[in-house]
């Protein structure tokens, strides 16, 4: 697709400023704040209530105390919404497994044929959507006496986010609670004005699970029926990981600090701890500590090339850039110009880095598929680059086509393998290079949402080419025209990620919940403008009460 240079030794081009696209980002907004770690370890009394109580978590989770499933589905729900079902995947799986089998769902109310659809969906059971259908009336549409059962509609509301192709009933189902939801919202008391607010919002489906724990956290222990062991349990294990990605993110923080790109190279993002933020949206949990660190130095890295080629390289440059990447080799520095210099080596030796920790574990040949995906994603760079350099205006066809690799997301999801362990086998990154459904709907998700938001909110400059800009004008149609055929490809490809959870799935679903993970960060991050360029409420709310504020206790 790149083309090589011919003049591999050729003396390094002269770094005028002459016909550069102007960068303008602006500076990064956390200074300081991340590169020291709190020391504040939680005492040995709370550690041992931390163990006693994860234990009496996890006897009512298998326990048969209670009366019924339907008392079961509202533990795991409240576990998994806490944020703390990742100690317990056995427990939840067994116990929906249980529910699943047993089909005495007849007699449920909307809240909980609701519930009990989208946990056992959550979870990949194929449960059908014709439970719904006993609250429709003989016109087919959903019963008038149902707008009254507020916490019913908003069950209904979240189940229908787990909807996949064909299923009309949970569409109607979206618009009718939203519809519903929206006018009986300023009616109604504390805490359920706030859980109808929030989640016409954010949907659990498409939020940050960790961004959703923290906020169902404090409105939980406002809920009267609330379980105090699960609550007290949450809130500590929230207090830890935080230490845990605390420490992550100071030690990331000192190794971009060291690289000193914001004076070295003044025209790239500045965008480190919104990068953790992002790599922290697609995995979580401890026992990936190593994949995020790695992951969150790829993304970083990925956004220093992309403002190479998209906001300073001039296209005479970015050529031999660009062959450079792909050789991956050293030498090749040679023939770029100084600012070049700096990233290219940079980016060899966050992959050298990764291949040292992989050939600890015997696992260096994930490492070639990680950069493979970084050599692709530089040359539909490099592609665009030639595009606006010779001022052509491609068909939207071609723009898509070409801008699905340039969003990075593919090369995300298969870098993310890299630091998994031994849930990754070299099946998975065969069947990942392949371009599989589930990576090709949320690299959709993440591509639309941003040419959405940039055109939107206005955040291109005017010599870049725009998906929305080629769209108008090949169809002839407005920009919401084009907006809300963008939103149609957003939403069919939710369904296709939801379609790929169901059993049987074609990998783990440790492997799909990445991509899934990958589309939510985009839903949170992209919804009201670019909220990694121009970090935007979602961001600085994100980082500030996952990162900065611990939880009292």
């Amino acid at each position: 697709m790149a083309s090589k240079v011919s003049q591999l030794h050729a003396s390094p081009i002269s770094c005028n400023t002459e016909n550069r696209p102007k960068a303008d980002f602006h500076p990064g907004v956390w200074g300081d704040v991340f590169l020291n770690c709190p020391h504040q370890d939680i005492d040995a009394a709370t550690e041992l209530k931390y163990e006693e109580l994860k234990e009496e978590v996890r006897r009512m989770l298998v326990g048969q105390a209670m009366d019924n499933s339907n008392q079961k589905l509202a533990l795991i729900d409240a576990v998994q919404r806490l944020g703390v079902s990742y100690h317990f995947e056995k427990e939840v799986a067994d116990a929906l497994e249980a529910i699943y089998h047993d089909s005495n769902d007849v007699d449920n109310d909307l809240h909980t044929t609701s519930l009990r659809f989208r946990l056992l969906r959550e979870h990949g059971f194929d449960v059908s959507c014709e439970a719904f259908n006993k609250f429709r009336d003989e016109q087919g549409s959903f019963k008038s006496s149902l707008t009254s059962d507020v916490q019913g509609l908003l069950e209904l509301y979240e189940a229908s986010y787990m909807r996949i192709h064909g299923e009309d009933i949970l569409d109607e189902a979206t618009s009718f609670a939203t519809t519903h939801l929206t006018l009986a919202a300023p009616t109604l008391d504390y805490p359920l004005s706030e859980q109808v607010a929030h989640a016409l919002k954010q949907s659990i489906r498409r939020g940050l699970p960790r961004v959703e724990a923290r906020q169902y956290i404090s409105l939980y222990q406002d809920i009267e029926s609330h379980n105090k062991a699960l609550l007290e349990f949450a809130k500590i294990d929230f207090n830890l990981l935080q230490l845990l990605h605390r420490k992550e993110l100071s030690e990331i923080c000192r190794w971009w600090k060291d690289l000193d790109f914001t004076r070295k190279l003044p025209f790239a993002r500045d965008r480190v701890v919104e990068g953790y933020f992002w790599i922290m949206g697609v995995y979580f949990e401890p026992q990936y500590s190593l994949g995020r660190k790695m992951l969150t130095k790829v993304i970083a890295m990925a956004s220093i090339v992309d403002d190479t080629y998209d906001s300073y390289a001039t296209y005479d440059e970015l050529i031999p850039y660009t062959d450079a990447i792909e050789r991956w080799d050293l030498k090749c520095m040679e023939q770029l110009p100084d600012f070049m210099k700096i990233s290219y080596k940079a980016l060899l030796d966050v992959y050298e880095e990764m291949e040292q920790l992989m050939a600890e574990q015997g696992r260096q040949y994930c490492v070639e598929y990680a950069r493979k995906a970084m050599i692709r994603l530089a040359q539909a760079y490099l592609l665009e680059a030639k595009w606006t350099h010779q001022n052509y205006k491609p068909t939207f066809e071609e723009f898509r086509d070409n801008a699905l690799p340039t969003s990075g997301y593919a090369m995300l999801a298969i870098t993310a393998f890299v630091g998994m362990g031994d849930v990754i086998t070299p099946e998975t990154f065969t069947w990942a290079a392949s371009d599989p459904k589930i990576i090709k709907a949320s690299t959709i998700i993440c591509r639309f949402m941003d040419d959405i938001a940039e055109h939107k909110f206005k955040h291109r400059r005017e010599d870049d080419c725009s998906a929305i800009e080629c769209y108008m004008e090949q169809y002839g149609v407005t920009a919401q025209e084009a907006y809300d055929e963008f939103n149609k490809h957003i939403e069919s490809s939710w369904k296709d990620v939801n379609e790929e959870f169901l059993k049987p799935t074609e990998m783990p679903v440790a492997v799909l919940n990445r991509s899934l993970n990958l589309a939510r960060v985009m839903d949170v991050l992209y919804r009201e403008g670019d909220g990694y360029t121009h970090v935007g409420r979602a961001a600085k709310g994100g980082i500030t009460s996952l990162l900065i504020e611990p939880i009292p206790l």
